[in-house]
Formats: structure tokens, C-alpha cells, sequence
């Protein structure tokens, strides 16, 4: 008996192994049928429509039994062949078929293909036939690089910079010169987080939607989203256990440990998966620890035309609560102490918890339209001791210092979303559509907000624990809050006018009302009550298969707010934030191999929220300020031979006030957005040349000097940072087992990632050695 397939034209053939020995042919067949279908297969399409398994095999024909036989030679002889028959084997079980599908894309996910997930662009549509940049961070790239925080992981991706971490507490990264914490932009599986940190090993890959995305996500910044894709269960069984140690230095250590499980419930398409994380380690500087510990079970179900998916997330955290160095403002220089002294004291931490659940439900009605409805709420419950410095002497080194925190912080979203994808023919052209709505309260709640003098101390010769966690609670400032809720209903079409020519065109309906204030008692400072019609339009002119043109005219909305008191409520009266962006440029995915964006943009934004004290001292609150960002942006990833593969960027991006009431902002280039970023890594596959599998990759990221504050005072200069790591792949009795080694930061270089301002500048880390054992079983 022979399995037969074409792959290339050619016809490939083996023996199959005799019934009892091994169903390895079974799972070649499957493999090799599958490397035949299309490379951008998603793993949940691959399990929901797995490909059959073709089996020739030579007709048994049994020969007629003579009416001499005797009854005994007539049974033995059916015997026989219900024996044969039993010989045959059965077809592929479901879990034999998502192994071969895995098993398939495996190549590509070492070659760092990218495969972006339908709920970024709400659509299945290919990158090359949109309007609009969606950057990718591959699931072997992270894999790869162990990024700590999705700071890290977007170091691949063009364009992005750091901002106000809140103290390293938060998610802070620019897009295209905007975007801030806590701004709405973080995504899971499509759908809005507030807690502080989206990063964990839950996480599979990471997508950024460049520029104004409020048609398809609502209230939002012009610079786009960043969507993290979540690890799904799989329909075969398999697991793997890691442990990793680490080390800053000979004295600052820690351990990592995962754990990672994953198979079919029955056999009717169930599945389960169950994700365990736990790290323990020391701070690179002279004092702190990180502790984290996640649990993430998640349950799918995946039928013949309907996919359903559960995830849940619960988080507990300790982090360093660290506001960095300073820059001496005369000499614009760093504070000349050792990088690895703290101006703060040990008692300086983050910690909470935090709890993620989603539900998605995936029906396709038939081969053209398949109906989509998601449920997410995220809430992160957190405090802090945030001593902070005031003043700071350079000369004689004494910092007078501020002992805040907060006690009682809560943070939820609820949000949900409904949509239908599909398409139609009208006359000769082709739309695709997708319309649908969604719906999202948010709160963001500060319950007591610590305000307490302390003594000074000298920066150049500190001693630390003479002082506690502040415990006086300042009520004007206590009870912040910021209460936003939006419902929206949204449209978008692509009509393809031709085989290669495309329009594209949209729009957004949205009602939203935004509650903000402080104090107790409170006391609102915000309360807006509008709707908006956002439009979307765009053009793809596709060369080749391989090859397309894009333009696209977007738009963005973001109500103005404050907490604080500025003398006025705002209100209705008061416009919203207001983006609008051009775009063009060129996208391909060449042999299936290598894949990349080239684009080119002009982004404006106007009713920026400024502030101006008065003749009589009152502030003022003005909407006049606008900003504009224009840049180009190149973005590659991918295998270059069978050998090499990898993933590029360069960024840049002129970002600069273009108007504003107060004349020492006019013309100021916007804080922490470099001019120029670039980043690029490289990975040698030396395949079967070893006993095991080894792969070396490395490279380096930088970015240009930024300004550390609105006023551009004093800039960040400068740097690169360079990481290697190496892989080998060998088995132990059997098990699989990959033995690891990361450097990040290689050459230990001192750099400064972002600011707030001169007294507040994040250090990056220190260089950060890892050994890691995973056993796959």
C-alpha cells in the first residue's frame, strides 16, 4: 500500500508502514497535503477545515468461493479477509490532522512568516488587499527574542518610541509621534485592556494598525493600535515545560518557569489549553525585585462552519516603581551617578492584580459571509508608593523629595463588538464588506492619592531607610476618575472595480459620553456628551499578485478631558482631539517568503488640549493647538533563503507642534518621538548539518535623539542596542528538548528610553544574561 501526493509537480511515494507498527505515513500524507494549501492559512482555519487524506491503496477483490469448499474453508477465508480488512487503516483523526497542519506551518513560523489575524483589519482580507499599514511581530520572533513588555517586542516595528511608562507600571509606546498610557490603544484578540502591562507568555504575536483607526476601533489617538494575539488551544496534544534563569549581574538574578498545555477534549472538535507562568528576579538596579505570577486557561471549540473561543487571564504583580535619573538642565547632561543608583527608596513598588475574560463566537453561513461577536472585560486593581524627586542640586547633590502614592486604584472595561464579513457580486465588481457595531464603558479610578513632605537627601553619597511609605492622604486629590462609554455602528466596503483596482470607502457613527473629575467630595471637571460621523476612503492597485499600491485618507477622534481643575467644566462646548491622516505607499509578499510595507504618510491633528495661566492667575484651558506628523516607514520580515531569515524596520517620523497660544511651544518637535528609528535581526538556520537543530540570530535597534520635554529644553540622546541569542533543538529519551540562551543588551550600553521630564528619565536595562531548558511532551 503506497501514499501518493504532487508537491511541486512531482509525485511523491513511500511504503507504508504494516498495521500495529505506526501511523507515520498517515501524518506525512497529511503534512504533505497541507504544505500544498495556501501559506496564509490561520491555525484556526487550519483546525476548523482540516484537508483530507488521500490513500490509494489496491483493491481487494476476493475470489468467489467454489461451492466444493466446505463450510469451515469458507469461514477461514472470510477470516482472512475481515483480518486484511482490518489491515487497512482508518482515515486521519481530527488530532492527526491539526498535528500535520502545525507540523506545516512550522517552517514557516522558523522563517518568521507572518500571519496576521482576521480580528486586526475585522476581516480576512490579505495585507496586500487593504488600505492601511498593519505592521507584524511574528510568534517565532518572539519566541526568539524573549521580549519582557510590549515595549520590547515593538522594537521590530518602524516608527516607535517610548513614552511616559508611569515609572515602568505601564504600557507607553509612541506611533507615527502620538499615542500615550493608558489611551484606550492596547488590544487583545481586537478588543480594548486596561491593565497596565498586555505582554505575557499568553501571548502568541503582536500587530500594529498604523495611523487613525477610530473607523473600525472608535474613540482612539491618530497613531494607531497595537493588537496582541492570543495563544489559542489546538486539537492535538502536546506540551512543553521551561525553566529560565537570568542574571543582571554576578548579584541580580532570578528564575522563570512555564508551563504550557495544550489538546483535544473527546473528539467532536473540543479543546482546551491551560498556560502557567511564575518569575521571581532581582532589579538591574541597587534595589527591587519583580514578581509575577499568571494563570490563563482557555477553552475552543471548533465545528464544521462555527469557532468558539473562551480565554481567561488572572495576574498578580510586584514591580519596581522606578522614576529613572535626571538631566542636569545646564549642562544637559545625565546625572553623574552610577546608572545603577536609585534616587527613590526600596519601598518604591507597583503591585496588584489583574483578570482578563474573552468569549468570541465565529460562524461561517457559507463560503462568502461568516458572522463575528466578541466579549471582553479586562480589570486591574493596583497600588503604589511613588516617592518622587522635587528639586534636585547638581552641584551639591541634594534632592529634596516628594513621599505620594496611591492606595485603591481600579481600572475595568467592558466592551463588545458584532460584525459581518462577506462578499458580493453587483453587476461585474466584487464587495467586500463588513459592518457591525460595538459598544465599550471604561473606568479609570484613583481612590487615595497620598501627598507627604520628606527629609532630603544627597544623591551622591544616599542613605537609604530613614524614611517610610507616605500615609497622608490629600482628599483634594484623591477620588480621580474618568468615565468614558461609546456605542458605534460601522461600515466599510471594498469594491473592486477590476481584477487589480480597488476602492475602498467607510464610515463611523459614534455616540459617547465622558465623565472626569476629582476630590472628595468630587468634583466634576469633565462631563461631554457628543456624536460623530467618521469617514473612512482609500485606493490598492495590485501590480502582481505579489505586489500592491495603496492610498487612504483616514480619520481619528478623541474627546478632550481632565481630572484636574483648569477653572472651566469641559464639556460639549469644548471640541475633541481630531485626526486626519494621508497615506500611500507599497506592500508585497514575495514567493510566499518574505513580506513588507513601504509607506509614506501626513498626519495632522488639531483641538489640542493646552493650558495657560491667566493675567489673574487662573488657568485657562485652550483647544488650539495642532500637531502634525509626517514620515516614511519600511517594514520587513521573512525568509531570505532556506537558511536566513529575518525582520527589519526603519523608521521616520517629523513630528512638531504647528500651532499653539503659547509661542515657546510653536514649532517644538513632540516629546519622545526620535526622527530616526531602525532595528534589525537576522537568524541562521543550520538545519540538519547537526546532530540537533541549532540556530544563531542576532542584531541591534536604534534610535535617534528625542526631546525630553514639550518645551525641547534637553534631548535623549541617541543609542543602539545590540542582542544575540542561539537555539538548539536535540531529544532526550525521545522528548523533544530546546536549550536556549539570550543576551539582551550585549555591550551593556547606558541609554535613555523616554521622559516626562529632566527629572524624570527611564534608564533601559542593563545587559540581561538567560539559559533556558524547554522539554516538549
Amino acid at each position: 500500500m503506497k501514499v501518493r501526493a504532487l508537491v511541486d509537480g512531482q509525485r511523491v511515494s513511500g511504503h507504508r508502514h504494516h498495521a500495529g507498527k505506526s501511523r507515520a505515513g498517515l501524518f506525512l500524507g497529511a503534512a504533505v497535503l497541507l504544505v500544498e494549501s495556501p501559506s496564509n492559512t490561520t491555525t484556526a482555519q487550519a483546525q476548523s477545515a482540516l484537508p483530507p487524506v488521500t490513500v490509494e491503496a489496491p483493491v481487494q477483490r476476493p475470489k468467489p468461493a467454489r461451492a466444493s469448499e466446505s463450510p469451515q474453508r469458507r469461514t477461514q477465508a472470510a477470516a482472512r479477509q475481515r483480518s486484511r480488512n482490518a489491515a487497512a487503516p482508518a482515515a486521519p483523526t481530527i488530532s492527526e490532522r491539526a498535528a500535520a497542519a502545525a507540523a506545516a506551518q512550522q517552517a514557516a513560523k522558523l522563517g518568521y512568516r507572518a500571519m496576521p489575524s482576521s480580528t486586526t483589519l475585522r476581516s480576512g482580507a490579505s495585507p496586500l488587499d487593504t488600505s492601511q499599514a498593519v505592521n507584524i511581530v511574528p510568534e517565532q520572533v518572539l519566541k526568539d527574542q524573549l521580549p519582557r513588555n510590549i515595549d520590547d517586542a515593538l522594537i521590530n516595528v518602524s516608527g516607535i518610541t517610548q513614552t511616559n511608562t508611569l515609572a515602568g507600571s505601564q504600557d507607553a509606546v509612541i506611533r507615527r509621534g502620538f499615542c500615550d498610557n493608558r489611551d484606550g490603544s492596547i488590544m487583545r484578540n481586537g478588543m480594548p485592556l486596561v491593565q497596565g502591562r498586555s505582554f505575557n507568555p499568553a501571548v502568541e504575536s503582536v500587530e500594529v494598525l498604523k495611523g487613525p483607526a477610530s473607523l473600525l476601533y472608535g474613540i482612539m489617538d491618530p497613531g494607531g493600535i497595537v493588537n496582541t494575539i492570543s495563544k489559542r488551544p489546538e486539537l492535538y496534544q502536546h506540551s512543553s515545560v521551561t525553566l529560565l534563569g537570568s542574571a543582571f549581574s554576578a548579584s541580580k538574578t532570578g528564575a522563570d518557569g512555564l508551563l504550557d498545555v495544550t489538546g483535544p477534549i473527546g473528539d467532536q472538535g473540543l479543546a482546551y489549553r491551560f498556560i502557567g507562568y511564575g518569575v521571581s528576579e532581582d532589579y538591574w538596579r541597587n534595589f527591587g525585585r519583580h514578581r509575577e505570577m499568571l494563570v490563563a486557561p482557555s477553552l475552543a471549540w471548533y465545528g464544521q462552519d462555527t469557532t468558539v473561543q473562551l480565554n481567561y487571564e488572572h495576574r498578580e504583580f510586584i514591580y519596581p516603581f522606578d522614576r529613572g535619573t535626571a538631566f542636569n538642565p545646564v549642562t544637559k547632561a545625565p546625572l553623574a551617578v552610577p546608572s545603577t543608583r536609585r534616587l527613590d527608596e526600596p519601598f518604591n513598588n507597583t503591585w496588584g492584580t489583574s483578570d482578563l475574560m474573552q468569549a468570541s463566537v465565529e460562524h461561517r453561513f457559507n463560503q462568502d459571509w461568516k458572522l463575528y461577536a466578541g466579549y471582553s472585560y479586562n480589570t486591574e486593581t493596583f497600588s503604589a508608593n511613588q516617592l518622587r524627586i522635587s528639586t534636585l542640586n547638581f552641584t551639591t547633590g541634594v534632592e529634596t523629595r516628594s513621599n505620594d502614592g496611591t492606595q485603591g486604584s481600579l481600572s475595568n472595561a467592558s466592551y463588545g463588538t458584532s460584525y459581518i464579513s462577506g462578499s458580493f457580486w453587483l453587476g461585474n465588481m466584487r464587495n467586500e464588506v463588513v459592518f457591525g457595531g460595538d459598544g465599550q464603558y471604561r473606568t479609570i479610578y484613583r481612590d487615595n492619592l497620598i501627598r507627604q513632605a520628606t527629609p532630603a537627601i544627597n544623591v551622591y553619597n544616599p542613605v537609604y531607610g530613614l524614611v517610610g511609605p507616605g500615609t497622608t492622604v490629600s482628599n483634594s486629590d484623591s477620588a480621580q476618575t474618568d468615565k468614558l462609554g461609546q456605542w458605534s455602528l460601522f461600515f466599510q466596503d471594498t469594491l473592486h472595480l477590476t481584477e487589480r483596482f480597488a476602492l475602498v470607502g467607510g464610515v463611523r457613527y459614534m455616540d459617547y459620553d465622558q465623565i472626569a473629575g476629582r476630590g472628595k467630595p468630587f468634583i466634576t471637571n469633565t462631563n461631554v456628551s457628543q456624536d460623530k460621523v467618521l469617514p473612512l476612503g482609500g485606493a490598492i492597485l495590485k501590480l502582481t499578485e505579489e505586489v500592491s499600491l495603496y492610498a487612504s485618507y483616514t480619520e481619528s477622534l478623541k474627546p478632550n478631558s481632565t481630572i484636574a481643575p483648569i477653572g472651566i467644566v469641559i464639556d460639549s462646548n469644548v471640541a475633541p482631539e481630531e485626526g486626519v491622516s494621508y497615506e500611500t505607499g507599497v506592500k508585497f509578499d514575495l514567493n510566499k517568503r518574505i513580506s513588507g510595507t513601504l509607506a509614506l504618510y501626513d498626519l495632522d491633528k488639531k483641538n489640542v488640549q493646552t493650558t495657560k495661566t491667566n493675567s489673574a492667575g487662573v488657568v485657562e484651558l485652550h483647544t488650539v493647538g495642532r500637531a502634525r506628523s509626517r514620515g516614511v516607514e519600511l517594514d520587513v520580515t521573512g525568509r531570505l533563503t532556506d537558511s536566513w531569515a529575518l525582520i527589519g524596520s526603519y523608521g521616520y517620523t517629523d513630528a512638531r507642534v504647528t500651532a499653539s497660544e503659547d509661542r515657546s511651544l510653536y514649532g517644538m518637535k513632540l516629546q519622545n518621538v526620535a526622527l530616526n528609528t531602525a532595528s534589525l535581526y537576522l537568524v541562521y538556520d543550520f538545519g540538519t548539518a547537526l546532530p540537533g537543530q541549532l540556530r544563531l540570530g542576532g542584531g541591534a535597534r536604534y534610535v535617534g535623539d528625542r526631546p525630553g520635554d514639550a518645551i525641547n529644553s534637553f534631548f535623549l540622546p541617541s543609542y543602539v542596542v545590540a542582542d544575540i541569542f542561539a537555539t538548539y533543538e536535540t531529544k532526550y529519551q525521545n522528548a523533544p528538548v530546546i536549550y536556549q540562551l539570550n543576551v539582551k543588551n550585549l555591550f551593556d550600553t547606558v541609554y535613555y528610553p523616554s521622559a516626562v521630564n529632566n527629572l524624570n528619565v527611564a534608564i533601559g536595562d542593563a545587559r540581561r544574561v538567560s539559559l533556558s531548558a524547554t522539554v516538549k511532551f
